[in-house]
């Protein structure tokens, strides 16, 4: 049975999606509900006008701040970029009040890579430049709260500053379950809730429009307010719904009736609903089974606007089940609508008003970058508002041209949450794998400069890396001849859009295609398809500038039998999908992204029954993101693909695979998504080593799929250095070095502004 109907239906929807053409049509970059006069209507929020109904959403603005909190140079840009490219309301990533009381929320010597709202007044000069800024292009503003981090916050705390992370009650910690977290005092609670009205009274006298209280996805307030953290007896906020209404109601007190306040809160926690029986039988996640309801959220909704609370957005999920919160590529465009509007139908039904006398907005989040279905959305009363985060990180223009009916120049998030997620959680900062001016908005300017002299430059190879090198210097006014060797730009994001899982990276293809066609006709960039280059050719060509994009091959693993035909690198099954035809017992040879991706595939879109991933490190998908990595493994699982980890490949035969595969219980569970991989460079004393006991099996297999990874494929440009084709060469992308798009486009676009 399940735990909630609502819930469980929403992610049964979520499963098979993609096989539902009228769902796949909704992420496209379409203009077939132009003009969006929904879209860009005013709305109130309390006694305020916003100038259309799109939200940026919050990102933490980690490391953009200089150490001690306050926000600096590069937080301003990011934020002004997005203003001045049309949208209306603009929020902050989270900016804690709970210095000193939650240890994981500064580092040691108190500095921060969080933005503060305390300390000083040189910190709250960096917040009023900041919405001096944003308000300059017409745009509102409101920041973001949050009591602190708790559980989720880092457990190097207990190394660096030898004390425990705190929470609502005895909970552990998400990134280590073997350290405890204690619960926070009744008078440790009171005062993150004085610091709460204070911070708000301080945000008001800076010119910042509004608060925007950071309930959600298991962070601290949400471990107050929901009783599968919160397990408080003999406490004043034993009942969970106390510390947030006090703290909404201690905001109010400071700020007067007219200030508004938002508050970002999940419908689910979703944890019964995503685990089933394994609440029963997973340590880490026994004593989270009494999660809140969908009635019990939506009742504590109402009792929050009878506090103070002007305006919600909901979603689902927590860290736990990381991807429902932070939605992969894997997941639907618009997956939350039907949550939205049941929020907008309850709050309809009760006759909802707040304490300003007007409506509730309530806003929509979830994959909603594609304007016609942000405007469908708002026509057909799901939502009041559309929230975009990473949208917004692709494309800071994304309001201005969907404003003006320009859809298909809008530049479209893939989804990989590389470089937005991923990047500050191994110590950068925010950025993004399609355009790389986020996070460096202060340092490179919104406008290419036009080149001093004028170069006869060729690019060989167009992969994300060398169309965007290709583009942007051609551009500046260089003469560029773009050379591929296939009948297709694109390189490996052709086979990499085939899954329907990659709709986002098929949209971004047909981008770049559409970005290649406009240079050709507006700067002269000259594409020449099935042209392989040769190193002397270039060099009679009499060319100024070389840059080398010829990406990597695949790599091949030297073991008996990978020569015999059914064998297939997962590049070329891909490009050749009648390979797999006829398929019942398919191998895949490597775990990461590209294997695991071709698994689901396989099993979802091919109709293989029986489908093995055969991975020799301990973890799959190592290094991804870790929304993206867990829900293709959780869905993996759901689907029956056997994963083997700690399985190393000895021989392919006609019909098997022979393997040696470690079978010692210390060998990890491949299945957890509970738990997320730790940074390579953050060391978890509590592990126990793992023991190696080898045994021998043989695995049916009528197909093998090698996904072992790919190599830099750098024969021309040794063979460039080696002629000295020309003065200046360059070699960027997968031939430097294997990576993302995210080091591709960035390497790309540097060449390209450098020439």
């Amino acid at each position: 049975m399940p735990y909630d109907p609502f819930v469980a239906q929403l992610l049964d929807n979520l499963d098979d999606w993609f096989k539902n053409e009228d769902q796949m049509a909704l992420a496209r970059l379409t203009r077939d509900f132009y003009p969006y006069t929904a879209l860009f209507s005013p709305i109130q929020i309390n006694k305020l006008m916003i100038k259309n109904r799109v939200v940026m959403g919050p990102m933490g603005n980690i490391s953009m701040v200089e150490e001690m909190g306050r926000p600096g140079s590069k937080m301003v840009a990011y934020f002004t970029e997005r203003a001045r490219g049309g949208v209306g309301l603009i929020t902050s990533g989270l900016v804690p009040v709970s210095q000193g009381i939650d240890p994981t929320v500064t580092e040691p010597g108190d500095r921060s890579y969080f933005p503060r709202l305390d300390g000083s007044r040189t910190v709250l000069a960096g917040w009023r430049d900041l919405a001096e800024s944003i308000h300059a292009y017409g745009s509102r503003f409101f920041i973001q709260l949050t009591p602190g981090l708790g559980r989720v916050g880092s457990p190097q705390v207990l190394m660096t500053k030898w004390t425990l992370p705190v929470s609502a009650s005895w909970n552990p910690s998400f990134y280590m379950p073997s350290v405890p977290c204690r619960p926070l005092l009744d008078g440790e609670c009171r005062q993150i809730i004085q610091r709460m009205g204070q911070a708000a009274a301080d945000a008001k006298s800076l010119l910042i429009d509004g608060v925007y209280l950071h309930g959600h996805e298991g962070y601290l307030l949400e471990q107050m307010t929901n009783p599968a953290f919160n397990r408080r007896k003999l406490s004043h906020f034993a009942d969970w719904q106390v510390f947030g209404i006090e703290m909404v109601e201690e905001i109010r007190k400071r700020v007067g009736p007219h200030y508004p306040i938002m508050y970002r809160i999940d419908l689910s926690l979703a944890l019964n609903d995503t685990y089933g029986a394994r609440m029963n039988s997973v340590p880490s996640l026994k004593g989270f089974k009494n999660e809140r309801t969908v009635e019990m959220t939506l009742d504590y909704m109402l009792n929050l606007v009878k506090a103070g609370v002007d305006v919600f957005d909901v979603d689902m999920g927590c860290y736990d089940n990381w991807w429902l919160p932070h939605p992969p590529n894997s997941m639907p465009a618009g997956c939350y609508l039907a949550v939205s509007r049941l929020v907008k139908a309850h709050f309809a039904q009760k006759g909802v008003l707040s304490n300003a006398g007007v409506p509730v907005p309530v806003v929509a989040v979830g994959k909603l970058g594609y304007p016609d279905l942000a405007e469908k959305a708002l026509r057909d009363d799901l939502c009041d508002m559309v929230m975009l985060a990473r949208p917004l990180l692709a494309d800071a223009n994304w309001c201005n041209k969907a404003f003006a009916g320009q859809v298909g120049q809008i530049r479209p998030c893939i989804g990989d949450q590389e470089a937005c997620i991923n990047e500050f959680i191994e110590g950068g900062h925010p950025q993004c794998s399609v355009n790389p001016r986020t996070g460096f908005e202060e340092l490179i300017p919104s406008e290419l400069t036009p080149a001093a002299r004028p170069l006869k430059v060729a690019v060989v190879g167009a992969g994300p890396a060398g169309i965007t090198c290709a583009v942007t210097a051609a551009r500046r006014g260089h003469a560029v001849s773009l050379f591929e060797k296939a009948g297709r730009v694109g390189g490996m994001l052709v086979a990499g859009s085939v899954p329907k899982i990659k709709y986002e990276v098929a949209n971004y293809l047909g981008y770049l295609e559409s970005e290649l066609a406009a240079c050709q006709k507006e700067n002269g960039l000259q594409v020449f398809l099935n042209t392989p280059a040769e190193a002397q050719a270039l060099k009679e060509a009499g060319f100024d500038a070389l840059v080398v994009c010829t990406g990597g091959r695949p790599f091949s693993l030297k073991v008996p039998g990978a020569e015999l035909p059914q064998v297939v690198q997962a590049v070329d099954l891909f490009r050749s999908p009648e390979k797999a035809q006829g398929a019942k017992q398919v191998v895949v040879i490597g775990g990461g992204a590209v294997g695991c991706e071709c698994a689901h595939w396989l099993a979802t879109e091919q109709g293989v029954k029986n489908v093995t991933v055969v991975e020799m490190l301990p973890y799959f998908m190592k290094g991804l993101c870790t929304a993206n990595r867990t829900h293709l493994i959780h869905d993996l699982e759901r689907r029956g693909v056997k994963l083997l980890n700690c399985t190393r490949l000895q021989e392919i035969k006609a019909g098997q695979v022979v393997v040696s595969r470690n079978h010692s219980s210390t060998v990890p569970d491949p299945y957890v998504t509970w738990t997320p991989l730790l940074p390579e460079n953050v060391i978890n004393p509590l592990a126990r080593p793992m023991r190696e006991e080898l045994v021998e099996e043989t695995l049916p297999a009528d197909l093998v799929v090698m996904a072992a990874g790919l190599r830099p494929d750098d024969a021309l440009y040794r063979a460039c250095l080696q002629n000295q084709a020309a003065g200046l060469i360059y070699f960027i992308g997968d031939v430097f070095q294997i990576g993302r798009v995210f080091e591709a486009v960035k390497a790309g676009f540097a060449v390209g502004r450098a020439l």
